[in-house]
C-alpha cells in the first residue's frame, strides 16, 4: 500500500522543468477566517503567485488522497467545511488519508508534502511557534521541526502574534533555521511591522534571498529558512491579542484549537481590522515567495 501525493499535471511539468513552484496551505481557508474570507485570501494568493511568474501548489487532503494543486471547486470545499475540516500537521496526514476525511494542511503539514514532491518555496501568513505560557503548557507548534528538516524557504510575516515571538526566534536559532528580514533588521510581529527580535540577516532583493537559500542548502543540508516580510499598513494589536489569549486559555481551549479561537476573538475585538491586515499580508507573502522562487530558478548551475 502506497499513498503518493496526487500532483496536478501543471505542477508536475513545472517541477520537471525546474520552473518556480510555490506551496500554499489550506488551513487559512478553512480555519483562518470567518464568513468564507479565507477562500478569497487563497484565491488572491494563487493569483499573486501566477502574476509573479510561478505556479501555485495549494496543498490539502481530499477523498483519501494528498492533493498538490487544487481546482476552484476543490478549494471551495475547504472554505465550505470551515472548522469541520481536520487541521493537519505532519503527524495527522496519514490518518486523514486512510480515513478518507477532508483535511487542511498547516504550514508544517504543507512543508511535509512539499518535501515529498520537491517544492522549495512556501508562502503563508505566519508560522506557528512557541506559545505564550510555554513553561506551563509545553506547547510548541509542529511547524518548527518540519521547517528544520525541510529544504524550503517559507515567506511569512513572522510567527503568529498570539505566540511568544522572542522564544520562537530563540528556538529557530537552536534548530539552525536562518530568519531573514525583507527590508527589515527585526522580525515582524505578524500584524505589526516592528518590535520583534533581530533577524539573522536583512535582504533587499529576491535574487539575494534566492542565493542565500541555495548556499544554505549546500552548507547546512536539510534545514529550511524563513523570509519574514513586514505587513503593509500593520497595526499594533498587542493589547487585544493578550486579552484574547487569556480568554481562550480560561475557556480551556488547547492544542490546535487555540490559534483559530484566538484569531476569531481578535477579529471581533478589533472590529475586523485584523482580518484586513491578515488578508493583505497573506497575498503579499505569496507574491514575494513567487518572486524568490523565480529568482532561484534562474541561478546558475
Amino acid at each position: 500500500m502506497r499513498f503518493a501525493p496526487l500532483v496536478t499535471e501543471e505542477i508536475t511539468a513545472a517541477l520537471g522543468r525546474g520552473d518556480p513552484v510555490v506551496g500554499l496551505e489550506t488551513t487559512l481557508v478553512s480555519h483562518g477566517f470567518s464568513g468564507g474570507r479565507g477562500l478569497v485570501a487563497a484565491q488572491e494568493s494563487e493569483r499573486r503567485v501566477r502574476a509573479a511568474g510561478a505556479t501555485p501548489a495549494t496543498v490539502g487532503v481530499l477523498d483519501g488522497a494528498i492533493r498538490v494543486g487544487l481546482t476552484a471547486d476543490e478549494l471551495a470545499r475547504f472554505a465550505g467545511a470551515g472548522s469541520d475540516a481536520r487541521k493537519l500537521g505532519a503527524r495527522d496526514i496519514a490518518a486523514c488519508v486512510v480515513q478518507g476525511a477532508l483535511g487542511s494542511t498547516t504550514v508544517g503539514g504543507t512543508l511535509a508534502v512539499c518535501r515529498a514532491v520537491g517544492i522549495r518555496f512556501v508562502g503563508t501568513g505566519g508560522i506557528g511557534g512557541v506559545h505564550r505560557g510555554f513553561a506551563d503548557s509545553l506547547d510548541v507548534s509542529a511547524d518548527l521541526p518540519e521547517l528544520a528538516r525541510t529544504q524550503a524557504m517559507v515567506v511569512c510575516s513572522g510567527a503568529k502574534s498570539i505566540l511568544d515571538v522572542p522564544a520562537t526566534a530563540e528556538l529557530l536559532e537552536t534548530l539552525g533555521v536562518p530568519v531573514l528580514g525583507w527590508h527589515t533588521a527585526t522580525m515582524p510581529l505578524f500584524f505589526s511591522a516592528t518590535g520583534g527580535p533581530p533577524v539573522s540577516a536583512s535582504v533587499s532583493q529576491a535574487e539575494e534571498a534566492a542565493a542565500i537559500a541555495a548556499t544554505h542548502w549546500q552548507l547546512a543540508g536539510s534545514s529550511g529558512l524563513l523570509l519574514t516580510r513586514p505587513p503593509v499598513d500593520g497595526v499594533d494589536l498587542e493589547a487585544l491579542l493578550a486579552e484574547a489569549v487569556q480568554r481562550v486559555s480560561e475557556a480551556g481551549i488547547t492544542g490546535q484549537a487555540v490559534t483559530p479561537a484566538v484569531l476569531a476573538l481578535v477579529e471581533d475585538l478589533s472590529g475586523g481590522q485584523s482580518v484586513e491586515v491578515n488578508q493583505r499580508l497573506i497575498a503579499d507573502n505569496a507574491g514575494l515567495a513567487a518572486e524568490v522562487a523565480v529568482a532561484y530558478s534562474r541561478l546558475p548551475g
